[in-house]
């Protein structure tokens, strides 16, 4: 083991850092390893795990290392600063920092958010719809004020148009507390509610709010109601089982509040009766079978993958519910992935070929789709609040068209640009959006979305980041980016890899990417990299790769199996520990993840997992530079997966490429949560692959 430097020299070595690869010889090295280290035993096996330690998040030398990192990473990438700076500046400058979104209708107002220059977070407003009575409903950036860290869960109005119940997160620990203003007077009643998650509902005669709980697991278990003006909340629903969590929401109608629980791979749904407040269940669950509910018009319909590996779409009468006739049956092709109903039909999100298709289909059978410009993109439908309504309105963007904001008269077929985000200096004829295939291990094509700047190929290979999640059937659709820019600019390749354990192509897309069949994700990602090099886009000197929380599992798994293939990789809070963190049913999720990785008590699922496993995989090897992140307060990728696998790999690999650590410690799983927080990390993250790849950044 490398020898331990003491904390005042550490500081002195890394003032005087220069950024030539070699920069590892001072890094930080956790001083208690060695006389900490941790037995683990399974399955007859024992071994070590020496950063085990690094779990005590109450010891202070835990917390020193952290910091200590922080500061490594910060003098090794010291000359980056002016780059950093020129990155940050071009990012802001592209946004309109003083903005408003499209108005939307709900109730009798019409609600738009803001955001003013020099502000992190959103100003949430509304109007009546005769243009009177406007208001500031809640200003995030007041709510914000003294704290490193913000986080909106739940902005629900009531029905009457009176009551808003919201909540906040000031840590990033996702345990949210819940408030109630009185919209008449703008003044917070004295009633909250703590340990709260994401979802909530109004009942339909605003006199109660139902809200999900967490448990000490931050599994979201209970669903309560609150009467406003009672300080003796009402339990209404719990969930025993641990691998299933909770959420709740009305229906568009506000006739009925649908109670979901859902694990990786079986939901069921209550309906609260509206006379009784008493939930009843709508169909009882079947393990492997999935199912969602909305309402339109008179029917309850279901999205189900029961005999359907794609899902097929049946319904029934809501006042009945007894038999169940088909609306769009099975298709091996066409994967039924979502489903919104309004008073008169309901919008179907199908996806094929690989792309999202919006139908729109009426109660008696007939429908139409709406149509597109592009062959690749991503779409959804976004602040449809009205029950009774002939317009639809949706997102849409692509990997060169900035998202845009579309109403679509169901009854005529006219589609009306609502808005457009204004990107300054950005003019989409000049760049190129493209679609490649890669061949598999096993055959199977990965389709490959990429898109560059007219003229940043014409001299040959071209730098390139390449980027893919695979996991949890997400798909990793096409979309525009104001911060890409800056790569594209710089004659930068930006590639999607759409590899299997996503839903990018179907739902057997996913199925083949989870279990026993993970490593079909990480060999997927590895035939793309190898694609993109055999079609003469980049070669393994100009090659980056980036991924998050499962992603960066992906990119801990590729860089220990190919570690040549790659210049350089980013791990943004990477789910890297996955042996030791599937094994522990104590730690927020782990019950839930069986599902979609396995339980290491059976002893298949244990060495499967440890096959792959990145912090078990660390080799005496050359990898690639790495910069890796962390939240001290994430709940989903605990800090210390990133910080156990940085400190083995620096114990353990040869060469002296850079690997670096950086941790938020004022914040969770999704990093810094004001926008200008956030730009300034993809700025850092940005300038470190730059400069890896050798690209101009700034006038250097």
């Amino acid at each position: 083991m490398k020898q331990i430097i003491p904390f005042l020299m550490l500081v002195s070595a890394c003032a005087q850092v220069s950024p030539a690869p070699n920069t590892r010889d001072v890094a930080p090295i956790p001083p208690s390893a060695a006389k900490t280290e941790h037995i683990v035993t399974a399955h007859g096996e024992s071994w070590v795990d020496p950063y085990f330690w690094l779990r005590e998040r109450s010891n202070p030398e835990v917390l020193k290392y952290l910091q200590l990192e922080n500061q490594f990473a910060d003098a090794v990438t010291a000359h980056l600063t002016q780059d950093r700076e020129t990155l940050f500046d071009e990012m802001v400058g592209r946004i309109n920092e003083d903005d408003t979104s499209p108005p939307f209708q709900k109730g009798g107002y019409r609600y738009f958010d803001e955001t003013k220059a020099g502000k992190d977070y959103e100003i949430h407003h509304r109007v009546a719809l005769d243009g009177s009575n406007p208001q500031v409903i809640l200003d995030e950036n007041l709510e914000a004020s003294g704290h490193e860290y913000f986080s909106l869960g739940v902005m629900e109005v009531s029905p009457n148009d009176r009551w808003l119940a919201y909540s906040v997160d000031r840590t990033g620990s996702e345990r949210f507390q819940m408030r109630f203003r009185d919209l008449s007077t703008g003044m917070d009643v004295k009633e909250t509610v703590d340990d709260t998650y994401y979802s909530a509902a109004w009942s339909s005669d605003s006199s109660a709010l139902y809200y999900t709980r967490v448990d000490a697991a931050n599994r979201p278990y209970q669903i309560w109601r609150h009467r406003l003006g009672s300080a003796d909340d009402e339990l209404v629903f719990e969930e025993k089982d641990e691998s299933f969590h909770l959420s709740v929401q009305a229906s568009r109608s506000g006739e009925l509040v649908f109670i979901q629980l859902q694990s990786a791979v079986t939901t069921e749904y209550w309906v609260v009766d509206r006379a009784t407040s008493k939930p009843e269940v709508v169909v009882p669950r079947v393990a492997g079978v999935e199912y969602y509910i909305d309402q339109s018009g008179p029917y309850l319909y279901m999205l189900t993958n029961r005999d359907a590996q794609n899902f097929q779409l049946l319904r029934t009468r809501a006042d009945d519910r007894k038999t169940w006739e088909s609306v769009i049956p099975h298709s091996a092709s066409i994967t039924l992935e979502n489903i919104n109903g309004f008073k008169d039909f309901i919008v179907v999100e199908e996806r094929r070929g690989g792309v999202t298709t919006l139908r729109v289909k009426w109660h008696d059978g007939t429908d139409k789709f709406i149509p597109f410009p592009e062959p690749s993109y991503t779409t959804g439908l976004r602040d449809n609040y009205v029950w009774d309504t002939k317009a639809v309105r949706y997102r849409y963007s692509s990997l060169v068209t900035p998202r845009s904001t579309f109403d679509y008269d169901v009854s005529t077929g006219e589609t009306k640009l609502i808005k457009q985000d204004e990107v300054k200096g950005y003019d989409p004829a000049n760049y190129r959006s493209e679609r490649v295939f890669a061949t598999a291990q096993d055959g199977t094509k990965i389709p490959i979305s990429y898109v560059y700047k007219e003229g940043a190929l014409s001299s040959g290979p071209a730098p390139l980041y390449l980027t893919g999640y695979g996991a949890y059937g997400i798909s990793y659709d096409p979309y525009f980016s104001s911060s890409r820019v800056s790569l594209l600019d710089r004659g930068v390749v930006f590639a999607i890899a759409h590899i299997r354990g996503g839903s990018d192509m179907g739902r057997a897309w996913y199925e083949d990417g989870k279990l026993l069949k993970k490593k079909n994700t990480f060999n997927d990602f590895i035939a793309c990299a190898e694609a993109l090099q055999e079609l003469q886009l980049t070669t393994r000197d100009k090659l980056a790769i980036s991924g998050g929380s499962a992603g960066g599992l992906l990119i801990g798994a590729v860089i220990n199996s190919r570690p040549e293939l790659f210049k350089v990789a980013v791990a943004d809070v990477p789910f890297v520990d996955v042996l030791n963190t599937m094994s522990d049913p104590s730690l927020p999720l782990t019950v839930i993840e069986w599902e979609e990785w396995g339980n290491p008590a059976d002893k298949d699922y244990f060495d499967y997992i440890r096959s792959y496993s990145p912090y078990d995989n660390v080799a005496s090897q050359r990898y690639p530079s790495l910069l890796v992140t962390a939240g001290l307060n994430d709940p989903r990728v605990q800090y210390w997966e990133p910080a156990k696998w940085v400190a083995k790999l620096r114990a353990t690999a040869d060469g002296a490429n850079p690997i670096l650590l950086k941790t938020n410690m004022g914040a969770g799983h999704g990093g810094a949560s004001g926008r200008y927080g956030y730009l300034r990390e993809t700025a850092f993250e940005y300038a470190f692959v730059l400069d890896q790849l050798n690209g101009p950044t700034s006038q250097r």
